[in-house]
């Protein structure tokens, strides 16, 4: 291939329009930041020191000093929701859309953060109609979420599922999970009223969004152990070990309460025996201890905490043993002393243990005595463990 000698030429006329364009970036830049008032800077200063209040001030005095700029009313529109100041944030953006000279897409931008203003101050029916007034794409996304939260706080589980399910097309994000306990709420309900043949299909459809969907084989066994049906709400529960073994504790009462029923109470203990060898947990073995007391007598819990205590050693263990031990030497008088012992024993034990087992939120880290499907403080569901703590 030939050199070409007029591209020699042509390098410094590139070399030019580069560096020309460059400057008009520049100077653009420049032109524009000028634009913008010197509160405007000190509230961003403001903000990186996270002094708040006096970031408050510098934007109120930006905005006073640049009427038109929407990005300034925004910044100082999310100060007002962040302080909680939620009728300044409402008002501000209220003045801002009674403005005929905003365009359709500026109108549309004051509309989303208004919404949030409403969804903030928990005006929640005003919050839902703005929200669902954004048909612009770019807004889709974020008004389906603030949407989807609106309908599980108003507990609106059919409008959640369609919002989840389109959230979950135009996103990527799964939300099979949430998804799944939304028609768990469903089958709650319907359960109420006591239909339970729309329950079964909503549990069924929790079960088809969720394979693993341990709340909804929870429901379906209670369905069936109050219809009698012993065999199939046993089988059912049985299921949870092949989706989350760890929920297994969880449904252990209930599974001793259906082998009582269905007459074969020493078959329910040996499958909980299998299950405390298999996974060794805590709440089984205080549902095992429990059952074998009442019905196997205090030498088989003694036992039973004894060979337990061996494996792994905790003081709730040995509470359940002392407990145990305390119990046979009731029943012999002559040994007053031990038996004396024994308990003093135990309330040492107990007082290191003490009453301070909970269940933690993994995402916010609230505490709850008992467990919830969905925390209640931030409402994130299957956050809670399935096994207690201790605090």
């Amino acid at each position: 291939m030939e050199f070409e000698f007029w591209w020699l030429l042509a390098l410094p006329l590139f070399f030019s329009l580069g560096w020309l364009a460059a400057r008009v970036d520049l100077k653009q830049l420049l032109a524009e930041s000028t634009t913008l008032p010197a509160a405007y800077f000190k509230g961003l200063n403001f903000l990186i020191t996270n002094q708040q209040d006096k970031a408050i001030e510098a934007f109120t005095e930006a905005v006073q000093a640049n009427t038109d700029s929407l990005e300034l009313h925004f910044a100082l529109g999310s100060l007002f929701r962040r302080r909680g100041e939620v009728d300044r944030a409402i008002n501000l953006h209220l003045n801002l859309l009674s403005k005929k000279e905003l365009e359709h897409q500026q109108k549309l931008a004051v509309t989303a953060e208004l919404a949030q203003d409403y969804l903030k101050a928990g005006l929640l029916d005003r919050a839902e109609e703005l929200f669902e007034s954004l048909d612009d794409e770019r807004y889709r996304q974020p008004a389906l979420r603030a949407l989807l939260e609106i309908y599980v706080r108003e507990r609106e589980w059919e409008r959640a599922i369609k919002a989840a399910t389109e959230l979950e097309r135009l996103s990527g994000v799964p939300f099979r999970i949430e998804i799944s306990h939304y028609y768990c709420e469903l089958a709650l309900k319907s359960k109420l009223t006591d239909d339970t043949h729309t329950a079964r299909f909503e549990l069924e459809q929790a079960l088809n969004a969720n394979k693993n969907c341990v709340r909804a084989n929870v429901l379906l066994g209670d369905i069936e152990f109050e219809a009698g049906e012993y065999k199939a709400a046993i089988s059912t529960w049985k299921h949870i070990e092949f989706q989350k073994p760890e929920y297994l504790g969880l449904i252990a009462p209930k599974l001793l309460a259906c082998y009582r029923a269905a007459n074969q109470i020493a078959e329910g203990l040996s499958l909980l025996k299998v299950y405390l060898h298999t996974y060794q947990l805590s709440s089984l073995l205080n549902v095992l201890y429990e059952a074998t007391l009442s019905e196997e007598g205090a030498e088989s819990a003694a036992k039973l905490a004894r060979n337990e205590l061996i494996k792994m050693p905790s003081l709730n263990t040995l509470d359940q043993l002392l407990q145990a031990r305390a119990t046979l030497e009731t029943n012999q008088p002559q040994n007053n002393t031990n038996l004396q012992d024994i308990q003093l024993m135990q309330q040492a034990v107990r007082h290191a243990i003490g009453n301070k087992t909970a269940y933690h939120c993994v995402q916010c880290g609230f505490k709850a005595k008992y467990h919830h499907w969905q925390c209640p403080a931030c409402n994130a569901w299957e956050a809670l463990p399935a096994e207690p703590t201790t605090i």
